[in-house]
């Protein structure tokens, strides 16, 4: 840390005229924020705009003012979009250095335009920007990866695939029913984020440090100016709770928990024990001592990465625990976890996508595996309850024929119509040609089930719910 004293301009900190000295610089080192909070500044400037707008319609500063802030403020945000104007990062934090620069250029009229507001309210307003940015970019990642997932199910309803329960072979179903799975937990991804967004919906800019303003703000003008639906109640809780950065971050660790189960699987079925499936040699990494490796490392990552998410959502949980209301620094520490987990998820959205859409499937091994291993025991019993066997009984006479077959070490279609006998009268022939893999998944007919018709019916709806995410083409002719 360097030490020293900061000098009082334009660029000082806003709080600075209190105080006899300056900060020593290697307090501002540890307390400034502007290497995190920097991604916020387009959102900054158009939290002022409206602001200085705001100040000028209702007489706070005259109009000549308002407007002369509102073009500095777009000059800032041409400049930075462009990479003429670059961000000082010796000043404390985003919104600092914006009103400083705003200050250089426009002279004095730049230092009205925090008047009626505080950091407070313009941190929450600034984070409540950005997340309605670039939320919705992250849905759209989502969207893509179901898209993809259901092209792969259109392409794999009647491809045969062991399911498990416990990691022990359970009942046969395919690989469209599995990729249908992953996209409904991910469409509620999508919809835990949309629900939030609506939570965020409400601009807190008015409430000031946290008692509102005795200047003749008006609030709901700014929140229609930047697309609110309204304005948060209370001034006092707009700006002392940091539930919608946990939120969010909840919602990114739910989505990262999927992929990394969905990774597990891939890292699994990659193994020479199952060859479920051979992902692309551009989404794998080799060994630097094994020359024949081939390894999953990117669903690995995936997967590693998860507990980097979770750890976010927890240093937001521990932060807010014990804060008294209601502005404390404490909650300056709200934006590093919520941007690390965002960026993670994002990241492994971009890659997972990628990886999936890339492999390619071993559909003979798959089904193969569907033989053996007493997949099609429950649909002896289901047999048996058709004729009309209680169930209970059923079981323990699908569990008799289950052990003949092992203690004989065939399949259980391979046992002898004796054998089947020998459990229960009721059994006929017919039931060779419903115990096929394929016959067992073909009658599971119930809403949800991994027949090629309800399956159908599930791919119909997922790629129905991509289309109504997917951006409407403007139907406007563009003159030539």
């Amino acid at each position: 840390m360097k030490h020293g004293t900061l000098t009082t301009d334009n660029h000082a900190a806003l709080w600075h005229g209190r105080f006899k000295e300056g900060p020593d610089a290697a307090a501002v080192e540890f307390e400034t924020s502007i290497y995190v909070d920097e991604r916020m500044a387009f959102d900054d400037i158009k939290g002022s705009k409206a602001h200085a707008k705001m100040l000028g319609e209702t007489g706070i500063i005259s109009k000549a003012e308002s407007s002369k802030i509102i073009k500095g403020l777009e000059s800032i945000e041409k400049d930075l979009a462009s990479g003429k104007l670059k961000i000082d990062y010796s000043a404390e934090d985003i919104h600092s250095f914006i009103e400083a620069t705003l200050t250089d250029r426009i002279g004095e009229p730049g230092k009205k335009v925090h008047t009626g507001r505080s950091r407070n309210d313009q941190i929450a307003l600034d984070e409540r920007l950005y997340l309605k940015r670039v939320i919705p970019d992250l849905q759209a990642k989502i969207v893509k990866l179901i898209d993809v997932l259901t092209d792969i199910a259109s392409d794999n309803t009647k491809t045969l695939i062991p399911g498990f329960t416990h990691m022990q072979h359970a009942q046969p179903v395919t690989l469209a029913h599995h990729m249908c799975a992953w996209s409904w937990s991910l469409e509620r991804d999508y919809e835990r984020l949309s629900d939030a967004l609506k939570r965020i919906d409400y601009s807190p800019l008015g409430s000031g440090a946290l008692a509102g303003s005795g200047l003749p703000l008006n609030r709901e003008m700014v929140a229609r100016e930047l697309g609110f639906k309204g304005v948060t109640p209370n001034s006092l809780d707009s700006v002392s709770d940091r539930d919608y950065c946990i939120e969010f971050t909840s919602c990114f660790s739910m989505l990262q928990m999927h992929l990394s189960r969905f990774s597990e699987e891939i890292v699994l079925w990659a193994t020479t024990e199952f060859n479920f499936v051979n992902l692309s040699e551009k989404w794998s990494t080799g060994s630097s001592i094994m020359p024949q490796k081939k390894n999953p490392d990117f669903a690995e990552l995936i997967r590693g990465r998860t507990g980097k998410v979770y750890g976010q959502l927890a240093a937001l949980m521990t932060m807010m625990k014990g804060l008294p209301l209601s502005y404390d620094r404490d909650m300056q520490e709200d934006k590093e976890p919520l941007f690390n987990a965002l960026d993670c998820v994002s990241s492994c959205l971009t890659v997972f996508t990628y990886m999936i859409e890339s492999a390619k499937w071993n559909k003979e091994v798959m089904a193969a595996g569907c033989e053996g291993g007493y997949l099609n025991a429950t649909d002896v019993a289901d047999y048996l309850v058709r004729k009309g066997m209680p169930f209970r009984t059923a079981h323990g006479v699908s569990a008799k024929a289950v052990r003949i077959a092992i203690d004989n070490n065939v399949k259980l279609e391979d046992l002898c119509i004796e054998e089947f006998k020998s459990c229960s009268e009721l059994i006929d022939e017919d039931i060779y040609d419903l115990i096929t893999p394929k016959a067992c998944v073909e009658a599971r007919k119930t809403t949800g089930g991994p027949s090629s018709e309800k399956v159908k019916s599930q791919i119909s709806a997922l790629k129905k719910f991509v289309k109504s995410c997917s951006p409407k083409k403007s139907t406007v002719k563009k003159n030539k």
